[in-house]
Order: C-alpha cells, then structure tokens, then sequence
C-alpha cells in the first residue's frame, strides 16, 4: 500500500510539473505572439528620413535620411511587448536604417518651464551620488517584477549643458547587478531640449564599446529638433506659465533613475526572446534584428 500510495503522489507530482510547464510554455507563446504582431504594426507606420516628423503640439523632427521613426501607438505598444510598462510620455522611436545598432526613445514631459540657473552651480560628484542611490533604491522594484538589478559604473560623458539653447546631454554607462568587471556594458546617451511648457528627451541607448560611432546620431537628431512657435524656452511668461516643481540638475540625479531601469527590463526581455528574434525574419524591424546581433556577440543589448 506504501508503495501505491509511494507511485500515487509521483504520478501527481509529475502531472502537477507537467500542467505549470504547459502553462508557462503558453504564457511565452502569448507574450511571441504579441511581441511578433507589435513588431509588425510598428513596421506598418515608420516613417523614413527625410521626414518633418510632428512630436505632439510641441515641437518638429527634421528627421534625417538614414533614419526612420515609429510613432505613437505602436512604438508604446512596441515597447510593452519587450516588458516595460506603459508611458504617456513616449512620442516614438527612432532607429538606423543602416548598420547602426542604436535606437533613440523620444519623450515629452509637461513638467513646466525647468529653471536652468542650477546648472551653473552643481557638483557633478555630487550628481553621481545621487544617481547612483536612486538606481539602488530603484532596484528592489525590478527585482520584485523579476528584472536584472541595475549597477552605475560611472559617465560617459559629465554633465554639459549650453544655455544658449537650452540643450542638456549627459551620459552614464551600467551593468547587470553583480557582473564582473570585464563584463559588457550598456550606455544611456541622453540628451534634452527645453521648451516653455516642458522638455523632450531624445535617449540614445547602445553598447559602451559602440558609443564613440553612435552618439553623434544623438547630437544630430538634437539638432533637428525645434520647438514651435510659442513653445519656446524663450516664449516663458512668468505671469502665465508654470514652472517646474524641479531645476536642472533633477534630470540627471533624479527623472533619470526611472530612464535607466529601462536597462534592466530590456535586458530580461532579450534573453527570453532572442530565439524568437532569430526566427522572425527580415518582416520584423530591423531594430529588432540589431539588438538580437549584438546578443549574438556577447555584449548587453542595447535598452530600451
């Protein structure tokens, strides 16, 4: 009777294993599904430089030839797919139509008009400390959404910001938490644009050892970049406008903690998808195909 009852709760135990394993299985084979038909619907709306591209009310992209830009609602549903939540913020996506392993995310924030009077006092070791306590705060969220914890390894590129046009770029590289030294490293290029009402960031994610060849992709999509008449940082009314609840130097040691978890969930996205990828073919973007190149190679991928 042991012996029955032994092979019983086998028999179960097996079965048990067998119904999780089927439903896992199904759960990846929604979130292929979805990421294949959000790949497809992006593909279905890029645009391709040259291109004046509208972001919002606020301001135009001259969009530049070889490159291509997927609008809002498919790069947000695009970006869901690889396992970030959803941002109202985001107004597209821009990619390389050449060989180029970089995307671009585009975002506006109505923050309010962003005082840059602090930018003449701040302490970038100051800024790094800060950044760098954030993330680690930030990191027991993504690991309780089961996410890769994120480790700052330092700038790129300090804080720089030229107050003739109202344009900030900063950049810092990270890892996955507990890597060694010599592992791969992913880059945040970030650039900003002020304007009267907020500021739209054109975010350049690639590999570290690619981010000499990449980023003036970055500094020319920051150029093609103007704000409409009347939305200019320069258009401020003081009597009528809002203004920021924060200056400058929050969009480096504070907003931007939110923009580097980016790196982790893209991160956690690429391993699980990259057979997926390998499959999918010349039909699905060419940024995704890129991302899945520089898996092969053993870098990080580039972010989200």
């Amino acid at each position: 009777m042991q012996t029955i009852a032994a092979a019983i709760r086998i028999v179960a135990f097996i079965a048990a294993t067998s119904l999780l394993a089927t439903a896992h299985g199904q759960a990846q084979d929604a979130q292929r599904q979805e990421f294949e038909a959000a790949a497809q619907a992006a593909k279905a709306v890029t645009v391709a430089g040259p291109s004046d591209v509208k972001l919002g009310e606020q301001a135009v992209l001259k969009l530049p030839a070889g490159m291509a830009f997927v609008p809002q609602p498919a790069a947000g549903r695009l970006m869901k797919a690889m396992g970030n939540s959803g941002d109202a913020n985001l107004l597209g996506l821009v990619q390389s139509t050449g060989d180029a392993q970089w995307v671009v995310l585009a975002r506006y924030e109505a923050s309010g008009y962003v005082k840059d009077d602090d930018a003449r006092e701040w302490n970038v070791d100051e800024l790094f400390t800060s950044l760098k306590e954030g993330t680690e705060a930030a990191n027991k969220e993504r690991a309780q959404r089961g996410f890769p914890e994120l480790e700052i390894i330092g700038w790129v590129q300090k804080p720089a910001y030229e107050a003739a046009n109202h344009r900030l770029v900063w950049s810092m590289a990270a890892r996955r938490k507990g890597q060694p030294d010599e592992s791969a490293q992913s880059v945040n290029y970030n650039t900003y644009a002020l304007g009267r009402e907020g500021y739209i960031s054109l975010n350049l994610i690639t590999a570290r050892d690619a981010i000499e060849q990449d980023k003036p992709a970055a500094h020319t999509l920051l150029s093609a970049l103007a704000f409409n008449d009347g939305k200019r940082y320069e258009d401020f009314d003081s009597s009528t406008d809002n203004v920021a609840k924060y200056g400058l130097a929050a969009l480096v040691a504070g907003v931007a903690v939110k923009k580097l978890g980016l790196l982790a969930l893209a991160a956690a996205f690429f391993v699980k998808f990259a057979k997926v990828l390998l499959l999918a073919g010349i039909g699905v973007l060419a940024m995704i195909q890129k991302f899945v190149g520089s898996r092969k190679k053993g870098a990080n991928p580039p972010s989200a």
